[in-house]
């Protein structure tokens, strides 16, 4: 399980990583708001962990740019903002749960739990992904764009669920190695380059809004437009 922990006192980002580091976790630490963008648009996290005071972008900001980008991109606020407003603030800016520091890391290590337990279960839960006039059926493993129905290997289906299911987001070829293909990612391979090209040709082709967009020299995102 990947998670991504946006804050600038080096020590308690030390404190907090070996945490979950010890607890089987894979952690990696953004000491600024900017850094946090970049590397939650690079990579897929299971959870986001922020700070609010932080240079370049606040958190309540950031959190805000996550769920525009990824509404199911769970985040929890850690800061020593605690007053009654900045909670308020924070679950205005779309956070899912928030933790007032000094904190115990037990808590926050049954909150990080429950948190991605709630996002996979939702997951697991949702039958249907769509994005704009695609239609992934999770029960039916059928795909429909614009009420016509579009066949697709196994692993181009596979390919496409996790596209959906991380939608708005950049998703490097690292990730679709690790996540669709359960294996390392060979740098010398072109295969998943390959798969891409045959599924935006199958979604794609004929339509005036192009679904599946290259990154350059970061990967692929699945937005309308």
């Amino acid at each position: 399980m990947k998670l991504l922990l946006v804050e600038d006192e080096p020590k308690l980002a030390s404190f907090v990583k070996k945490g979950f580091e010890n607890e089987g976790y894979e952690l990696e630490v953004a000491y600024d708001g900017r850094m946090g963008l970049s590397l939650a648009q690079k990579q897929v996290y299971d959870l986001v962990i922020l700070d609010v005071n932080l240079p370049h972008i606040n958190g309540f900001e950031l959190c805000r740019l996550l769920k525009q980008q990824a509404p199911h991109q769970p985040v929890l606020l850690l800061t020593a903002l605690d007053s009654l407003d900045d909670k308020v603030m924070g679950f205005e800016a779309g956070t899912d749960d928030y933790l007032a520091k000094p904190f115990e890391f037990k808590e926050l290590l049954m909150r990080t739990r429950v948190l991605t337990r709630r996002y996979g279960e939702s997951a697991a839960g949702q039958r249907v992904l769509r994005l704009a006039d695609l239609e992934l059926d999770l029960d039916r493993k059928s795909v429909v764009r614009a009420g016509q129905r579009i066949d697709l290997t196994t692993k181009e289906y596979s390919l496409l669920e996790y596209l959906l299911l991380n939608r708005g987001k950049i998703i490097t070829r690292v990730d679709i190695a690790e996540r669709v293909w359960e294996l390392n990612f060979d740098t010398n391979t072109n295969v998943i380059d390959v798969y891409v090209s045959h599924l935006r040709k199958k979604l794609d082709k004929g339509y005036d809004i192009k679904l599946i967009h290259t990154v350059v020299g970061m990967g692929y995102v699945l937005r309308e437009g």
